[in-house]
């Protein structure tokens, strides 16, 4: 079973429960709501409820009122559409951190698309590369920003060091695992990256809890934080993931494990919370747990 120090949590922290509406929820998201309320309540902390809709090209309002009305059936939000935040309203945050960003290093237009990055990868020879990694094509070309162009900041070599609660000591050099960092996308989105070291810092976030498939951007988060002001990084828990039977993780389309098919096949909020806690490492078998209890399994 997992264990966690909990000496090592800030007190009563403000961590968040942060979705995208590209989709319904599915077991894996319960996992990390588990894992989050759960250490929350373990430590008298606050979660923060947020919508990440920086796609909003896959984004969808029925997704969103499903994720709140999933939420809402587990018993972990109450009147969760009304307290929560959205990454669409959060523009004006965005565009002014790009602009801060850009008095630091560089920041540059860039035409290059991930078919153009992976072909450059594939001809360096490192096509089995696990992470697409920006090779720099446009920061000399002075290209002026335009619709249909992304932007970039320039990272620098700088390693990024931090010790996450359930895996330990880090060390990530986030220049060499993804090149110069992707702000904007060439459909005019801003990144994950970008919006997520944003709303840390202004929601005052300083835990953050989610699956482990997310450790590699740890560093590129904390750097870009960093330079947008912030003095002290969040700590950072990563959980394990829930995988498929041919060891993939979860994804939206995966309707066996979706919480509206199990609201539907009658199974009860506690039941899922309790499956999800023992498929990540909490409990030694699947038994239900009440959405006040989740603190128990952390104690």
């Amino acid at each position: 079973m997992q264990r966690i120090d909990l000496s090592r949590v800030p007190p009563r922290p403000i961590t968040r429960f942060a979705p995208s509406p590209t989709g319904y929820l599915h077991l894996g998201h319960v996992a990390n709501a588990v894992w989050t309320w759960g250490v929350a309540q373990a430590t008298g902390g606050q979660v923060l409820l947020r919508i990440e809709d920086h796609d909003r090209g896959r984004s969808r309002a029925q997704y969103e009122r499903a994720i709140v009305e999933d939420l809402e059936w587990l018993g972990l939000v109450r009147g969760g559409q009304r307290r929560m935040q959205r990454q669409s309203d959060q523009e004006r945050a965005y565009g002014r951190a790009v602009l801060h960003l850009g008095r630091q290093s560089p920041v540059y237009a860039c035409q290059c698309s991930r078919a153009d990055i992976a072909a450059q990868m594939r001809a360096d020879g490192v096509a089995d590369h696990e992470e697409l990694r920006y090779p720099g094509t446009c920061r000399a070309l002075r290209l002026a920003p335009a619709d249909g162009l992304g932007l970039r900041v320039t990272l620098g070599d700088e390693a990024v060091e931090f010790d996450d609660l359930r895996l330990g000591p880090q060390r990530q050099v986030p220049a060499q695992q993804c090149g110069d960092l992707l702000l904007r996308d060439a459909h005019g989105n801003w990144t994950y990256q970008l919006c997520v070291a944003v709303d840390d810092t202004r929601q005052g976030v300083h835990l953050v809890i989610r699956g482990e498939d997310l450790l590699a951007s740890t560093g590129r988060q904390i750097m870009l934080a960093a330079r947008l002001g912030r003095k002290e990084p969040p700590r950072f828990l990563h959980h394990p993931l829930i995988h498929d039977p041919e060891g993939r993780k979860l994804s939206k389309r995966d309707g066996s494990t979706g919480v509206r098919e199990l609201r539907a096949s009658g199974t009860t909020p506690e039941a899922v919370l309790g499956e999800a806690a023992f498929r990540t490492g909490l409990s030694d078998e699947p038994r239900p747990i009440a959405p006040d209890q989740l603190g128990s399994l952390f104690r």
